[in-house]
């Protein structure tokens, strides 16, 4: 291996504080070595989506959650016993059995403080909806049966199979779960061993290790930006400003780049030299497994994307909206009627 080179897999994930106790548990296994990580990489291995979607505040809005992810009790709510719920009564039982629970801690919880976290666990399309069910229950045991209670069920109306994992926030010696990076990294890691774990190829690596550096779009300005696309409602502010930023990069000449996009490009640079240094060694190494490995991580980074920026995204859109205005605008159609 390359000095250096599984940095290019590592998180960008500072550890601010120190904290001597920690609500989650280890990553049970790693996953193979690198050898086998550059293997599934090289081969674009599907990655896993672990997202805390939100936070219920009290019961009722608890009972919400669990009637919207059960369909109203026409999907089972599997829980961390095996137990299944499969009517609303059950449901609203265990919503105001886990209020009991946090009302057994009233006086170290805050008012604002959650009842229970909504996490998501999905894959990309195709994936068999089968074993990310299963995967989702080996994960969710690992990191928190014994430590808090949770509930779970498979959706499959989209094309992307998915968990919906709800847990309840105080955990049975009185801990509460606030999940930070560092932790959301180690769920995804975990949830990839999971499904490899039941023949399924999954990753959790970086963007920047894939060469994407795009971060995708927060899912309330997603909706919101899907309301103003259909005819309801006003674009989001902050979509205003980027537009109004993007409009100097598209009419205004400003297309040098922001630092902040040059230390993009430099990072990017930087994670394209391991993979190829990597490449290199392969290749000169006797075994032909080895070599043909090697191949395979020189064409996985001659086919990673180039940096790319939501500014410079904007601009290239703004710009083409502008060319089809020319083209059908008024001056258009008096240079067709000549």
């Amino acid at each position: 291996m390359v000095q250096g080179f599984e940095d290019v897999w590592r998180p960008p994930v500072r550890q601010r504080i120190v904290r001597p106790r920690t609500v989650l548990r280890a990553s049970p296994t790693s996953g193979g070595g690198a050898r086998a990580r550059l293997e599934r990489v090289a081969a674009r291995a599907p990655e896993v989506m672990v997202k805390v979607t939100g936070r219920t505040r009290d019961a009722a809005h608890l009972r919400a959650h669990l009637d919207y992810i059960s369909r109203n009790s026409q999907l089972e709510l599997e829980g961390a016993d095996g137990a299944l719920i499969v009517s609303r009564r059950d449901v609203a039982d265990l919503a105001d059995e886990w209020g009991a629970t946090a009302a057994l801690g009233h006086k170290a919880r805050r008012k604002d403080s959650p009842l229970s976290h909504s996490v998501i666990l999905s894959m990309p399309a195709g994936t068999n909806e089968i074993a990310v069910r299963d995967a989702a229950r080996s994960f969710a045991a690992d990191m928190f049966a014994g430590r808090h209670d949770y509930v779970f069920t498979l959706h499959t109306d989209t094309p992307r199979p998915h968990v919906h994992l709800a847990i309840c926030s105080r955990g049975h010696a009185g801990e509460r779960l606030n999940p930070k990076k560092a932790d959301l990294e180690l769920w995804r890691q975990t949830f990839a061993q999971a499904l490899r774990d039941r023949g399924v190829e999954a990753e959790a690596t970086p963007r920047r290790a894939r060469g994407v550096t795009r971060k995708a779009e927060r899912t309330p300005l997603r909706k919101i930006r899907d309301r103003h696309e259909a005819g309801d409602g006003q674009m989001a502010q902050v979509r205003r400003a980027a537009y109004r930023e993007a409009a100097g990069a598209a009419f205004q000449g400003q297309t040098d780049r922001t630092p902040w996009e040059q230390r993009i490009v430099a990072r990017q640079q930087s994670v394209r030299s391991l993979y190829l240094n990597q490449a290199r060694l392969l290749a000169r190494s006797n075994d032909p497994a080895d070599r043909a490995l090697g191949a395979k991580v020189e064409a996985f980074v001659r086919s990673m994307p180039p940096p790319d920026t939501q500014r410079l995204a904007l601009a290239r859109e703004l710009r083409a909206a502008n060319a089809r205005l020319g083209r059908n605008g008024p001056e258009a159609d008096r240079e067709r009627g000549r």
